[in-house]
């Protein structure tokens, strides 16, 4: 059971924010949302004191599936995204949040699930490390794309945004951990606990600033963002499944499909002034994916890859 808390801890999040949300969007004259990016970039810190230069030796090894698994990372879930917005109709900014959550990379949560699931861990970690990196250019490029025609999209701005959220963290922590690796080890044991508060907190914040939105569209978006993230398991699993890759890495494929990084969509969302709103779909996304990938990753678990 203890592989379900944390989701349980999400969704408590999303429960206290809907239901409270004038608690959890502002303490006495501070905006709760202005914790959003330092709460980011600490879980980023941590990521990058995990990352060595093995991870990126993973692209050498196994090439042809790590570039299958970031390509249908970038094709699957911006396309299902955009089609969905289409089917539902939303607003033009609940629409952007949407397509915003399904061209991010891949989240942290991947890889503890790829370990749950008994798939093929060091190519979970290898993907989401470089399709974190390609973040500041695909996921502009994708938003420009496919998501214009809802809000202004401004690359640039949004390429340096990422970078303060993901890359200059990322980069202080490898680089951290490449020249004081004791003490790196030392801030392993409690930095994951750090990061998965940090996540509830940034869940909390978002859906009590968006309360109001989630009332009007609540039940739909709940249906499109559940729609995405069980037709990106389906489809990255079979998208490498046609590639003829080993079971083992079609459900490492299928993990980092299904799950985005979803504190980033909400920190991009907060850096457009568009939290309440825009942010709505990655902090829905959020809990059902944990919801949905424990529930997968348990029950692969329990039925190993036969070679």
């Amino acid at each position: 059971m203890k592989n379900y808390l944390y989701t349980a801890l999400i969704v408590l999040m999303v429960i206290l924010g809907y239901n409270f949300p004038e608690t959890f969007v502002q303490i006495g004259d501070y905006k709760l949302s202005k914790s959003i990016m330092p709460l980011l970039q600490v879980i980023m810190f941590g990521m990058g004191t995990t990352t060595t230069f093995e991870d990126f030796m993973g692209i050498i090894k196994t090439p042809k599936a790590v570039i299958i698994g970031i390509c249908c990372q970038f094709i699957i879930m911006p396309t299902l995204g955009f089609t969905l917005t289409k089917v539902f109709n939303f607003p033009p900014e609940i629409a952007a949040g949407v397509i915003l959550i399904g061209s991010s990379p891949s989240g942290l949560a991947s890889n503890v699930m790829a370990y749950l699931a008994k798939a093929n861990v060091p190519l979970s970690i290898t993907i989401t490390t470089f399709a974190t990196l390609l973040a500041p250019i695909l996921t502009p490029l994708l938003m420009k794309l496919l998501g214009e025609q809802y809000i202004e999209i401004e690359f640039f701005s949004m390429f340096w945004d990422i970078s303060k959220i993901v890359i200059i963290p990322l980069t202080i922590g490898f680089t951290f951990n490449h020249f004081f690796s004791s003490t790196a080890k030392y801030l392993q044991n409690f930095l994951p606990l750090v990061s998965m508060a940090g996540i509830a907190l940034i869940i909390l914040i978002v859906t009590s600033a968006g309360q109001k939105s989630l009332q009007n569209v609540g039940s739909l978006l709940l249906l499109a963002v559940f729609i995405h993230n069980i037709f990106g398991y389906l489809l990255g699993y079979w998208g490498a499944r046609m590639f003829n890759l080993k079971e083992q890495d079609c459900r490492t494929i299928a993990i980092e499909v299904g799950l985005q990084n979803g504190g980033l969509a909400s920190g991009l969302a907060n850096q457009m002034g568009k939290i309440a709103t825009v942010g709505l779909a990655p902090a829905l996304f959020g809990p059902l994916m944990n919801i949905t990938s424990s529930i997968l990753a348990n029950w692969w678990g329990r039925n190993p890859p036969k070679e």
